[in-house]
């Protein structure tokens, strides 16, 4: 019996309380994943849940090896890290989802270096603005811009990004420029599905406006394409931002308030099942950003 992918499968019940849930996540049938349970069981001599038609639930005993063959996963991945590390090669397939502005510029860079320096990984990008599902898209790493990452995953903070709002030469010169928050209700203000309210930050004092505009998206390049063409306002990531400032296609306003800001995190399912080239991969993103940006302003 192979006792890891045992363990798996039995983790996997065990946080999903079902074993057709544990067998989709696992790519396995259900009859593969009750067979493991049953195996890892009989090796243990101990009944380790409890089944009934409409639930399944941990025993006493279930829940001590549930911690015990999760640090043992653990270790197991770490002890495959270190010993690819050592030894400098990587394989594999990465499935990675980012939103497209930072897929186009600072993961497209990070991407490069690292497939370099390890030619046999291969890296797959769902380059959207939305927040893909985990599971059913068979995602390894998802790069998600939020100040509050979803507490039922696993998430490491990999930079901080700064925000800022912005218009177009174009649109400043027949409309006024905002000095204060609330003068961008009299603008045409394009909007991230996200949120319509903005806030901003003066002299320890919040700001907050709920802008309108005639123009909402979950695609932050859709936006910014149409701030440069001089159709309203926009509020930017400056990841995104600061190319389309510095080249002049964006002018930054309300350069007097701070925009609170968010982070980016790098968000997967679960350090057990994580392959050694993921785990890599994640740690290259942190340390190549730690070193060169640490945090993205104007």
């Amino acid at each position: 019996m192979d006792r890891l992918t045992a363990m798996r499968s039995f983790i996997e019940v065990a946080n999903s309380a079902s074993f057709t849930k544990a067998a989709e996540n696992l790519g396995l049938s259900r009859l593969q994943v009750s067979r493991h349970v049953q195996e890892i069981e009989s090796w243990l001599q101990q009944r380790l849940l409890h089944r009934t038609t409409r639930k399944v639930s941990l025993t006493v005993a279930g829940e001590e090896t549930l911690r015990r063959c999760e640090w043992i996963l653990h270790e197991t991945a770490e002890l495959e890290t270190r010993a690819l590390y050592q030894s400098q090669y990587l394989t594999g397939t990465i499935r990675i989802t980012s939103p497209i502005g930072l897929a186009q510029g600072l993961l497209l860079d990070v991407i490069h270096d690292f497939t370099k320096l390890n030619p046999d990984v291969t890296i797959e990008v769902l380059a959207s603005d939305r927040f893909s599902q985990l599971v059913d898209e068979r995602i390894d790493i998802a790069l998600r811009y939020t100040s509050t990452p979803d507490e039922n995953l696993i998430a490491r903070k990999l930079i901080m990004i700064d925000s800022v709002v912005c218009a177009s030469p174009t649109y400043l010169q027949s409309h006024s420029t905002p000095r204060e928050p609330n003068d961008l209700r009299k603008h045409n203000c394009f909007i991230h599905l996200e949120t319509s309210k903005w806030d901003f930050i003066r002299d320890n004092k919040n700001y907050s406006v709920n802008v309108k505009g005639n123009i909402k998206a979950n695609n932050l390049g859709m936006l910014s394409l149409s701030a440069i063409r001089g159709k309203g306002i926009v509020r930017l990531p400056c990841d995104l931002a600061n190319p389309l400032i510095s080249s002049g296609q964006l002018i930054p306003l309300l350069t007097e308030y701070t925009i609170p800001n968010s982070s980016l995190w790098a968000v997967y399912l679960s350090r057990s099942y994580q392959l050694p080239v993921v785990r890599q991969f994640i740690n290259y993103m942190a340390k190549i950003w730690e070193k060169d940006i640490k945090q993205i302003h104007v």
